[in-house]
């Protein structure tokens, strides 16, 4: 009985993991990325003097989640043309945003960026 239970509990696990791993490796929409980099607005429009720590998470989040290179590319545009689209964003502080939060991003981020030469090592 209780080697029937074992059996049922670990199968179950194992269907948990399979099923999970899909969405763990989701790609992430442009829609996502301007959610997880939207509480940089403030510093980057002068609006805030100090980037804030949730700009920073999402930062490193939206880098962390471009792993291959058409996620690196599609991050790369999404960003240039959100940036593009907000008046008053300064391009000191969108280049300065790497650093101010300690991430070294693996691909360009700027409304002038090139997301055409994004390879595997940027």
């Amino acid at each position: 009985m209780a080697n029937s239970m074992l059996i049922k509990v670990t199968s179950l696990a194992m269907i948990c993991l399979v099923l999970g791993i899909p969405l763990a490796n989701a790609v992430q929409t442009c829609d996502e990325i301007k959610t997880s980099l939207a509480s940089c607005l403030g510093y980057l429009t002068g609006s805030e003097p100090s980037v804030p720590v949730m700009c920073c998470n999402g930062v490193q989040t939206v880098d962390d989640q471009a792993k291959s290179l058409p996620e690196r590319k599609d991050a790369c545009e999404c960003i240039k043309s959100t940036l593009a689209s907000i008046p008053g964003v300064d391009p000191n502080a969108v280049q300065d945003l790497p650093n101010k939060c300690s991430v070294k991003p693996s691909f360009p981020i700027g409304a002038d960026a090139d997301c055409s030469h994004i390879n595997l090592i940027w």
